[in-house]
């Protein structure tokens, strides 16, 4: 069981390094090119993500903390 849990991790772990890696390549091209990635307008994405934590208020904030745990080194 210990094996499929460190299996499933490392996957996950991985899958979110290719993201992370994706996302900054994909506004670069939208800010060069002016379109799209694989259909998705990742800028206004982003930008309606960020306004819908910002009107959240409280909520908004623990969203934000729980969201930016995923993405500190322990």
């Amino acid at each position: 069981m210990d094996n499929v849990i460190k299996y499933v991790t490392g996957f996950f772990t991985g899958l979110m390094t290719i993201m992370m890696a994706v996302i900054p390549v994909s506004i670069l091209w939208y800010i060069l090119t002016g379109g799209t990635v694989f259909n998705m307008d990742v800028v206004a994405n982003l930008s309606a993500l960020i306004t819908s934590i910002g009107e959240g208020g409280f909520v908004g904030l623990i969203f934000l903390v729980i969201i930016a745990s995923f993405f500190v080194k322990k």
